[in-house]
């Protein structure tokens, strides 16, 4: 069966920071992608920022993506990261890339999930230097979920080129401060997590999906990005050829005052369910259990219904914290200053993965 023509959706390009790179602001972020048509698709229309990672689906994703992207391999940026914690870890992994990615260079090479100055060694960073000058990657990137922290180190250290941030509209304005201080700074700014919970990726029985679906809060998630001029690109999961369609609306039209009263609706729906990463709970549970971590943990099964990259990433938790059992406790030491039923959520996960 043939793809469906290309989109006449005219496409929007920014400048990645410093790289230099024009990437259209529509990327792809293909962790949860197991259709590779959808990714030829999205490269024949013309969107050109492709991202990925070695620890995505066993290892299986960037086989599949090196597969999709192959023949276009000159006219699309591409990404992926590690989340090695050593220098053999990473060398291992960026072999590993490049050959499952069918390339001889990453366009963006990422330290990935790096949530605390402490997890980003001189070890690390030398390595990704010296991957640089060798070639084996153009730029130098980091993922994080705690920008707060991590942006201002960045800006700092000075070499790192691209930054890839939690970013969406449930987030308060410091985090708009320190996207724009660091873009100042030359930091190319690449958005993830905009969807505010992933909960796209539903499947039509599940009850909610028909509410999300109807009132466009997905679309309204991605505009509400694209209308921040200090993010270059966005990696929203895309896992079908609707989902790719409904992504380019976005480009063509910009965000309105109708789109703000569909996200505000959608905000109070989540607030019980969705951490908004604010790391306000940081030191507070009486168990020392990694709250914000693991509450985005289970957002990769419940929204993105990955349940084992969810899975994986709670068992590489600390032995201690993965032991833990929050119905134990009498009583809660955690409370959500945005509504987040920290002790239900919290046990779903254990319950899930434990």
């Amino acid at each position: 069966i043939e793809n469906p023509p290309a989109s006449p959706t005219k496409l929007e390009y920014r400048t990645l920071g410093k790289t230099g790179l024009k990437v259209t602001t529509l990327g792809f972020g293909c962790m949860i992608t197991s259709d590779p048509s959808v990714i030829e698709r999205a490269a024949d229309i013309g969107i050109n920022f492709f991202d990925t990672a070695r620890g995505y689906q066993q290892g299986n994703n960037e086989r599949m993506v090196g597969a999709a992207l192959g023949a276009k391999r000159k006219e699309i940026i591409l990404c992926t990261k590690s989340h090695a914690p050593d220098k053999k870890g990473l060398q291992e992994h960026l072999e590993t890339s490049l050959r499952e990615l069918k390339t001889d260079y990453i366009d963006i090479w990422y330290l990935h999930a790096k949530d605390k100055t402490a997890d980003v060694s001189d070890e690390l960073i030398e390595f990704q230097q010296l991957a640089k000058k060798q070639g084996k990657i153009r730029f130098a990137g980091l993922s994080t979920h705690n920008s707060q922290e991590m942006l201002p180190f960045l800006a700092k250290k000075g070499v790192f080129d691209v930054a890839l941030v939690a970013y969406n509209f449930s987030m308060d304005a410091t985090m708009d401060q320190a996207v724009e201080t660091a873009s100042k700074a030359g930091i190319g700014m690449v958005g993830m997590k905009v969807m505010a919970g992933g909960y796209r990726s539903l499947k039509p029985t599940d009850p909610t999906y028909g509410k999300l679906k109807r009132d466009g809060a997905m679309l309204a998630a991605l505009k509400w990005v694209l209308n921040k001029p200090h993010i270059a690109t966005t990696i929203p999961g895309m896992t079908d050829m609707d989902q790719l369609d409904e992504n380019l609306q976005a480009m063509a039209n910009p965000f309105s005052a109708s789109d703000g009263k569909v996200l505000a609706a959608q905000l109070e729906k989540i607030s019980p369910l969705y951490c908004r990463m604010c790391r306000k709970c940081d030191g507070a549970c009486q168990k020392g259990l990694p709250v914000a971590d693991m509450l985005r943990i289970l957002t990769y099964a419940d929204g993105y219904r990955q349940f084992a990259l969810a899975r994986e990433r709670f068992q590489e938790l600390d032995a201690k914290h993965i032991a833990v059992r929050c119905g134990d406790c009498d009583a809660c030491t955690v409370q959500c200053p945005n509504g987040v039923r920290v002790s239900d959520r919290m046990a779903r996960a254990q319950e899930l993965f434990g």
